[in-house]
């Protein structure tokens, strides 16, 4: 009896246990998670191995070509001398950086330099205007306001014939030439590589650009510094020098890469006007300034010496010249040094003495197209008209209105108008 009842209790006990483990499995539901989708291994692996492939055959530095028909130095987008090109296009890049950061640097000397002086000349005179009102039987403080105006003096002649030495604002002015024709010269080279057929002369001619431009626009100052009050007065040449191959010749010129008859007249007449007109006016200019800068560049310094020997006497004469002296010639200088340095006089002579290069730098342009016999070698007649008229500023039918209106070349005074609209 007692067996059977413990078989009931167990036999009961597993079936609710069963029932409860039945319901329990009903009640649960699975979630489907979203997981993202890894890459294929495989796939990503593929897709490598075409794009190493891919540019391991484009490599111009790849000598391991299978295909042995298309020899490494071919004349293509990849050959060495579009390698070359691009090389000096970084040098460029750097020369440009090189330029700038210097042109902002001698900029700030200039006004650094000017509010400096300007400061201690000042309170120079300040200090002798000072020691005459208080000189009455003290010694102590005329003696202090005197040695002290007169070292300020002296500190300012020193900085001035320094300053005016080397012309801050002329040497900003080099600076920022200079970044305005390596931007030019790269603009240049891409516009050769992107019409392409780069060739060795190309490669060549670059390289003398770019060192004619690091002669014309040194960097240090010293040893290699332009000088800055020069005897004579030439244009500025940042360019290598052109050599003149053959002469022109006067014979049927029809279809002959857009050069005629009328379009070497028209620019035979624009060198007359540009040599006679425009860059001897230039020049004209550059003389007066560079002798105005002469000027104030040997008035300053005189004036801050006299200010200074009129503080030494002070004191020490029973006269009124001293004090009169020391402050007039300080105030004077003062005002010398800001029209020098403040006016930038020096910048307007380089800017006039490059402005003339321009100039010497368009004739010689179209001396060597007119000179050159080939008129294959020469630059497109019509493209070369184009760009000639654009850099005087004109359209081409002003341009050739304008050569029309010339009607000889022997006269001298045949036009009184500039052949450039810029300058």
């Amino acid at each position: 009896m007692e067996t059977f009842m413990i078989s009931n209790k167990v036999s009961s006990s597993f079936s609710y246990s069963h029932t409860t483990k039945i319901t329990a499995t009903n009640k649960f539901h699975i979630t489907k998670i979203s997981i993202p989708k890894l890459p294929n291994r495989l796939n990503y692996l593929n897709n490598y191995t075409l794009a190493t492939s891919h540019v391991k055959n484009n490599d111009p530095y790849n000598n391991n070509n299978n295909n042995n028909s298309i020899p490494f130095n071919r004349s293509t987008s990849n050959s060495k001398e579009v390698i070359k090109l691009h090389m000096i296009m970084e040098i460029i890049s750097d020369r440009l950086e090189m330029h700038k950061n210097i042109g902002i640097q001698r900029d700030n000397w200039n006004h650094l330099l000017l509010s400096s002086i300007n400061m201690m000349t000042l309170s120079a005179a300040s200090m002798i205007g000072l020691a005459s009102v208080s000189s009455s039987g003290v010694e102590s403080p005329l003696l202090a306001l005197k040695v002290s105006s007169t070292i300020l003096y002296m500190a300012s002649t020193g900085l001035l014939l320094l300053m005016n030495k080397v012309q801050p604002s002329q040497l900003a002015e080099e600076q920022r030439n200079a970044v305005r024709f390596f931007k030019q010269l790269q603009g240049e080279f891409k516009t050769r590589l992107v019409l392409g057929n780069v060739t060795e002369f190309d490669v060549d001619e670059a390289m003398e650009k770019v060192l004619a431009l690091d002669k014309a626009f040194p960097l240090p100052l010293l040893g290699s510094m332009i000088e800055k009050f020069p005897q004579n007065v030439k244009p500025a040449i940042w360019w290598p020098q052109r050599k003149q191959k053959y002469k022109g010749q006067n014979g049927k010129l029809k279809n002959n890469n857009g050069w005629d008859l009328r379009l070497e007249e028209e620019m035979k007449k624009i060198v007359m006007v540009l040599k006679k007109k425009d860059m001897g006016k230039k020049l004209k200019l550059s003389e007066f300034f560079l002798k105005l800068n002469k000027i104030l560049a040997v008035s300053g310094p005189i004036l801050t010496c006299l200010a200074a020997v009129g503080s030494v006497f002070l004191g020490s004469v029973n006269s009124t010249w001293p004090v009169m002296l020391a402050i007039i010639c300080g105030g004077l200088a003062s005002v010398v040094n800001t029209i020098e340095h403040g006016g930038q006089v020096g910048m307007v002579f380089e800017f006039y003495r490059g402005a003339s290069g321009f100039f010497k730098l368009m004739e010689e342009t179209i001396e060597v197209n007119l000179n050159e016999d080939d008129f294959l070698k020469r630059e497109d007649g019509e493209l070369f008209e184009i760009k000639l008229a654009l850099q005087l500023g004109r359209s081409v039918s002003e341009l050739r209105q304008f050569s029309d209106f010339l009607p000889s070349l022997d006269d001298d005074d045949a036009c009184e108008e500039f052949a450039s609209k810029l300058f």
